[in-house]
């Protein structure tokens, strides 16, 4: 029998709930304070925890139970926590579930929705210990095999495929790679793929934001640095060719590397050898080059401010990586894997998403590309209430959803609820039963919202 730890300093609550769950086959133990309820964790295995936020200390805050659900979260991250409260508003549900909650429950609350929850949860708690399982099972069996640290890129669009099978023919290669693109295209991933596909793939692979770093330490970041070489030299450093030695260094941001420090830079590409700061000790590396940049570096080099031959020992080879615009067919592949990744991540009971999210995810834009569609797809994952993600889900950007959802997070949750059941109404034209399902709610509990709300016909 599943095991719920349920916690209320109302006797009342705690008997309804225990009468309830106990009816429904589940086992109970109760506790009427967060004392209690971390000595009940300490002492047994429970499949889910159902706390409320509010205690002794005060009646409307919720201030106890996110504490409490911090320090059941340090106890153990594994156990799900789902929150209930008669008090709450968007943002104390919000904030419950950024500490970790995995749903959370408005009192009075609704019978077949806290089931539903319920049961959900524990289903998730016993696939996630049987996926543990089985990944004690096959350690050996990981370690062996090379081909699992292979990135697995998501692409079923022409321009996107034509990048990849370049890809795969210059991987095993050892020759210099540019990989060009806009922010968020997966200049980084790409990177990890080269490398996985080469000889090198049992080497380091080494990676420095050249961009970054300041003009005054770059020699020291690249090249390692002695003891007294400078003031703040206290040590000997290896630097960044030295510990890619056999492997791959990949420098990401190439194109802002200041003019000056590009010769010293092209020296080593060209010979692989190097001083450390402060060394007259020529030491020689063998190491292969990925680079990166979102910026035109032939552009670059007729401005002056890049040097051609530099660029030229860079780009053995070109990968052009195109924006997310210009892979379309990508999208709906692309948010279905996001969206596996964070539903599993947050124990979120999401199956899918409803035709009007897939249209908005189609028509936006995408200036930050695939990173931007990633996070975007996570924070749907959060927000949303149902087992679909809605377009309002989405909030992205510039859309009504989007403003829509800025409102609500000024909302009590009654209000929000209110406002979600009738864009729900209109959206499916008064259909009671679609309504619902979208809700995720039963036809029922629905119309008992109706009629709270006032919004029957």
């Amino acid at each position: 029998m599943p095991r719920i730890l349920i916690a209320d300093d109302q006797a009342d609550v705690l008997a309804a709930l225990s009468l309830l769950l106990k009816g429904e086959g589940f086992q109970i133990q109760s506790a009427s304070s967060p004392a209690g309820v971390l000595r009940a964790i300490d002492g047994d295995e429970f499949d889910v925890v159902l706390i409320d936020l509010n205690y002794a200390r005060d009646t409307t805050s919720g201030s106890e139970g996110l504490d409490l659900l911090s320090k059941i979260r340090a106890v153990d991250p594994s156990l799900p926590v789902v929150v209930m409260t008669a008090w709450g508003s968007v943002d104390l549900a919000v904030e419950a579930m950024r500490r970790g909650a995995r749903d959370f429950i408005q009192k009075p609350w609704d019978n077949a929705r806290l089931l539903a929850v319920l049961r959900t949860q524990v289903e998730l708690a016993e696939a996630l210990r049987r996926g543990r399982r089985l990944e004690a099972e096959n350690i050996a069996l990981r370690d062996t095999v090379s081909d699992s640290d292979i990135p697995q890129i998501v692409a079923e669009s022409p321009a996107m495929k034509a990048a990849l099978k370049l890809v795969e023919r210059i991987g095993p290669a050892d020759a210099n790679v540019l990989i060009m693109g806009e922010n968020g295209t997966g200049k980084e991933v790409i990177t990890r793929l080269l490398h996985s596909l080469s000889s090198r793939r049992t080497k380091p692979l080494i990676s420095v934001n050249a961009g970054a770093l300041a003009e005054s330490l770059f020699e020291s970041e690249l090249f390692g640095h002695v003891r007294g070489a400078f003031t703040d030299a206290k040590s000997d450093r290896v630097g960044r060719f030295e510990l890619a030695d056999g492997g791959t260094l990949f420098l990401d941001e190439i194109a802002n590397v200041p003019l000056n420090l590009q010769a010293k830079l092209l020296r080593v590409i060209e010979t692989g050898e190097f001083e450390r700061v402060g060394s007259s000790k020529t030491q020689k590396v063998n190491v292969r080059l990925l680079s990166a940049t979102n910026a035109d570096l032939h552009g670059e080099v007729a401005q002056g401010r890049f040097r051609q031959d530099l660029l030229f020992r860079l780009n053995t080879v070109e990968i052009r990586l195109p924006p997310l615009r210009d892979r379309l067919e990508d999208i709906p592949v692309l948010a279905e894997h996001f969206l596996k990744i964070h539903r599993e991540r947050y124990r979120r009971p999401i199956i899918g998403f409803t035709p009007e999210a897939f249209d908005a995810l189609r028509h936006h834009l995408w200036p930050g590309n695939v990173r931007e569609l990633d996070h975007v797809i996570e924070r749907a994952v959060l927000m949303s209430t149902g087992t679909m993600v809605t377009a309002f889900d989405l909030a992205l950007e510039g859309t009504p959803d989007a403003r829509l959802s800025a409102r609500l997070e000024e909302m009590s949750l009654e209000d929000a609820e209110r406002l979600l059941i009738k864009k729900a109404l209109a959206r499916f034209e008064g259909n009671a039963n679609r309504a619902a399902e979208a809700l995720g709610l039963s036809r029922s509990a629905l119309y008992r919202r109706l009629q709270k709300y006032g919004l029957g016909s």
